[in-house]
């Protein structure tokens, strides 16, 4: 289970390569809710998601990169991620997606610089097909979520908030994988009730935790291309049976609403995967104890469309 040091030192090890998103406080009336929110804006990371802060970790944790550079597979963001990370850092890189990936995220990749590969019709397909390339060339891999390294450059996000806003008591976190929750659980360890947040179209972590293990899920629904993992990653596992305090899933529908609302009232673009966490609050999936302190993560903005 990776630690606060582990998170600690990829915040260092990653420092001027990503950047400290702002937080956007609102008042209880800002978006119709009747509470208070503390948003964290990661949506205006590079690339349009949280993901470099785990593809950079990984990547110069590795140290010396083989001459073939970096591979991955991806629904999109991933992959765009670690196509910027391997432009900045000089290195080839070859990405994997499947075909639900949409062609606005594909056209994303390729502006990086990467080899994009079609590798199947789900995540779990390209998967395979970008480890079979792996073992050929020898590139260095950098795994959309289930690596050590991935989980502690992830973590740096629950650092930020920490850091910006104290004051929370529970944190609402849209899970695919899992990269991004066990980052930011092992962060907090605790501290603040972590809320995982899935569409009921890819409710990975919700049907493990009840499982009390990984189980192979359902993938699909309008955010499939970013949170559409058949499991959670085994390194994370551990750490939400730990510290993730619940995890909840959201129609469709809520998450179509939340998109529209964060445009309408903050002129901000999310992409489903990102305002997947806003809509457990807008549909009641999810509801703060009295007194609670909330914070939203808004993690991904690689839209084909203003909502």
């Amino acid at each position: 289970m990776i630690t606060q040091t582990n998170i600690q030192q990829a915040a260092t090890r990653i420092a001027g390569r990503v950047r400290h998103t702002p937080i956007l406080r609102l008042a209880a009336d800002e978006l119709g809710l009747g509470r208070e929110l503390v948003l964290k804006l990661e949506l205006l990371q590079h690339a349009g998601s949280f993901k470099p802060r785990g593809a950079f970790n990984r990547i110069l944790s590795a140290g010396d990169v083989p001459e073939s550079g970096v591979i991955a597979a991806s629904g999109g963001n991933h992959g765009a991620a670690v196509a910027y990370a391997a432009r900045a850092l000089g290195l080839r890189a070859e990405i994997f997606i499947p075909a639900l990936t949409p062609a606005a995220k594909r056209t994303r990749i390729e502006s990086f610089g990467a080899t994009v590969v079609q590798g199947g019709a789900t995540y779990n397909e390209a998967l395979d097909a970008c480890r079979a390339r792996q073992a050929e060339t020898g590139a260095l891999d950098v795994h959309a979520y289930d690596h050590p390294d991935v989980l502690a450059g992830q973590g740096t996000l629950g650092r930020e908030i920490e850091q910006d806003a104290p004051e929370l008591t529970d944190l609402l976190v849209a899970t695919g994988g899992g990269g991004l929750i066990g980052g930011i659980a092992a962060w907090y360890r605790g501290r603040v009730r972590v809320i995982s947040v899935e569409p009921e179209g890819c409710p990975c972590l919700h049907d493990a935790l009840a499982a009390g293990e990984p189980v192979l899920s359902p993938v699909g629904g309008i955010a499939a291309d970013s949170l559409g993992a058949r499991q959670p990653g085994a390194e994370m596992f551990p750490i939400a049976r730990a510290f993730v305090s619940e995890a909840v899933l959201v129609p469709d529908e809520a998450i179509a609403a939340a998109r529209r609302l964060i445009w309408d009232r903050l002129r901000l673009v999310a992409e489903p995967g990102g305002a997947t966490a806003l809509a457990a609050l807008l549909c009641g999936a999810y509801v703060p104890p009295p007194g609670a302190r909330v914070g939203v993560l808004l993690c991904g903005s690689n839209a084909s469309e203003i909502p």
